[in-house]
């Protein structure tokens, strides 16, 4: 699926790399059809006139899903529709949360004691713990939920393709709803107002994570 297109926009999956794999197999010397099945996604890496000139094998285009694959051969090598359509629905992008969040977790688990120790310095001990501290940890944790939860289940809705620009739009959005909601409840509104304005960033940040895995780029 998407791992295809994504290896096909890189060259790991290019028409060089085919050549080069059925010279390496000598799959000529097994099989006697000469044709090569090949994901459909592979097509904006693959040149199948190139691949039959230089190997001899002519390519053809199978669905985009491997779980497609018997029902295509079933068919004869012709595909329906939805063979070759990548809908990805909600439920294709939910698959890929976890991945992006366990990333971006890692990091947060060490950020965030960093931050309420730091904010324990100074003659109000650990007074500001409370206030800059928790504050602090609550941005980064709203700004990568933002980034790469909400931009991800509300991919369709959001305006644009670029994922920068999605992403530091939710971060903005984000950062106003805790200005509202948090504000006058911290003793430096300047402080606050700084890691307000770093979650659209790490949002447009976590956003970026989404390319490759999806084909709205």
């Amino acid at each position: 699926g998407i791992n295809v297109w994504c290896a096909a926009g890189t060259e790991l999956f290019s028409t060089k790399e085919v050549v080069a794999r059925v010279r390496l197999s000598q799959v000529g010397t097994v099989v006697s059809h000469n044709q090569l099945l090949l994901p459909q996604l592979a097509a904006t890496g693959v040149a199948a006139h190139q691949v039959q000139k230089q190997s001899g094998f002519k390519v053809i285009y199978g669905p985009v899903r491997a779980t497609d694959l018997p029902k295509f051969l079933a068919n004869g090598f012709t595909s329906e529709p939805y063979m070759r359509t990548v809908p990805f629905s909600a439920r294709d992008r939910f698959i890929l949360l976890p991945v992006a969040l366990m990333e971006a977790l890692q990091a947060f688990l060490l950020i965030a004691p960093v931050l309420l120790l730091l904010s324990g310095i100074g003659s109000a001990g650990w007074t500001n713990a409370g206030s800059y501290g928790l504050f602090a940890v609550l941005a980064i944790l709203c700004a990568i939920l933002s980034g790469a939860v909400l931009r991800s289940l509300l991919l369709p809705c959001l305006p644009g393709r670029a994922f920068s620009i999605t992403g530091l739009l939710l971060g903005i959005v984000t950062s106003l709803l805790l200005l509202y909601l948090r504000i006058m409840q911290w003793p430096n509104r300047i402080a606050t107002l700084s890691f307000l304005l770093s979650i659209p960033a790490i949002s447009a940040y976590m956003a970026m994570h989404f390319t490759g895995c999806t084909p709205y780029t």
